[in-house]
């Protein structure tokens, strides 16, 4: 009985034992097979990533950027060109111990670049500025299409309330001859800024920040002889941060271009903002007193004044064309229908003209389209180079046809059009 047990024994741990190494060897067969697709699975993931990668890049290539002059990029960052997450580059033999490791506490001696993917990446202060030259406008004069402003601006008043009847017609008319009449050259420029900065124009200001040095650029390449004096008006609300932020004017365009880049939008929460405030606050500046500086003001912004401001407005306006201010509004995303009016009443005034921004560029919220029979779109930056150079020369200046993206009302080599009612309008 001893001995047949002993083998019984002896056999029973060579069952075990080699059971156990059977065992062992399908457990390690098994963890390399799962480890292997998992690498397979991120390789598909590479490989799709990869595919919509040259999808985005073939797209960014079609895109009306390209139009734009070659300079170093400053496109925002796109989910094309993020960085991978950290399991993706990590070796196939370490995906389960990784995706482990993420549902649990990082130890602390794990370096940053193995940290895992829940780790949150450290916040970026402000995305690049994009390249110039990737805003859209239009562009259209009140004076010089008078009969077709007066009924609009009649019209107007009439369905909406008294205060917006802020200029008498006989003032009207007068601004419209001055508009009109012959303008003597000049041979200094004073350029004012005047920003909405609330949380609706982040988008318009991030790409205006952007378009400056190609407008000062342009502004020196075909005045050489000229040195502008820039300044800069922001506005917000009451109730937030600032109400205005001034900077005088200047003949440094480093200095003026850090103030302009330094802003940031934010605040409002209503649609109406301090236009007011800041339309005022920019007159108060050191304009120049001589006849021979072209004084002009863009004002850039979506909203209108407030409610009961009307005639309030109506006085800033005046007191811009007193000092010889002429308003070139550039109303961006989302400006309703009685900003545009409030802007386009301000430019008729002063004999500036009403820009608008369009949606050919893609950017920012979705753009109203204004109440304009007849336009060219062009560049934001070749159309505000373009009243420059009206208010410095004293002549109508038409956009070249290579810088035309696209016609509103098929305007003439002359740039009218010809309205159903047979009325003639300028797209300029």
């Amino acid at each position: 009985m001893r001995k047949s047990g002993l083998v019984g024994s002896v056999l029973f741990v060579m069952f075990v034992v080699g059971c156990g190494g059977a065992y062992k060897g399908a457990a390690s067969s098994s963890a390399s097979e799962s480890s292997g697709g998992a690498g397979a699975s991120r390789r598909v993931a590479s490989e799709s990533s990869g595919g919509a990668a040259a999808v985005a890049s073939d797209g960014a290539s079609a895109s009306f950027a390209s139009d734009a002059p070659a300079q170093p990029s400053m496109a925002s960052p796109s989910a094309a060109s993020a960085p991978a997450p950290v399991a993706a580059s990590a070796p196939a033999g370490r995906a389960s111990t990784e995706a482990g490791v993420a549902a649990r506490p990082a130890p602390p001696l794990v370096s940053r670049a193995e940290a895992p993917v829940a780790v949150a990446p450290e916040p970026v202060p402000r995305r690049p500025l994009p390249q110039s030259g990737q805003l859209t406008a239009g562009v259209w004069d009140d004076n010089r299409n008078f009969d077709f402003f007066k009924p609009y601006a009649v019209t107007f008043r009439q369905r909406n309330a008294a205060e917006f009847a802020m200029f008498a017609e006989q003032e009207l008319s007068t601004a419209r001859d001055l508009a009109n009449a012959p303008q003597a050259p000049r041979a200094e420029l004073d350029v004012q800024l005047v920003l909405d900065t609330t949380g609706s124009m982040g988008d318009e200001l991030s790409y205006l920040q952007g378009e400056f040095d190609a407008i000062a650029a342009k502004v020196r390449a075909r005045f050489p002889n000229l040195t502008p004096r820039w300044s800069l008006v922001v506005y917000r609300d009451k109730g937030d941060d600032y109400v205005t932020r001034q900077f005088d004017f200047t003949t440094d365009t480093n200095q003026f271009r850090r103030n302009l880049r330094a802003q940031s939008a934010s605040g409002g929460g209503d649609t109406p903002e301090a236009v007011v405030e800041g339309l005022s606050a920019g007159l108060k500046q050191s304009w120049r007193q001589q006849g021979n500086v072209a004084k002009v003001a863009f004002w850039v912004a979506d909203a209108p004044a407030h409610p009961g401001e009307g005639r309030v407005l109506a006085n800033v306006i005046r007191d811009a064309k007193k000092k010889g201010v002429r308003i070139y509004p550039i109303a961006s995303s989302d400006t309703d229908d009685t900003a545009e009016f409030q802007m386009r009443s301000a430019a008729q005034m002063t004999g500036g003209r009403y820009v608008f921004l369009t949606n050919d560029s893609g950017i920012g919220n979705d753009h109203a389209e204004p109440h304009i029979p007849c336009y060219n779109v062009t560049r934001l930056d070749s159309a505000i180079v373009r009243m420059i150079q009206v208010e410095l020369t004293g002549r109508r200046v038409e956009p070249e046809s290579n810088e035309i993206v696209r016609a509103v009302g098929r305007p003439n080599k002359e740039g009218t059009c010809q309205l159903s009612s047979g009325m003639l309008v300028a797209s300029c």
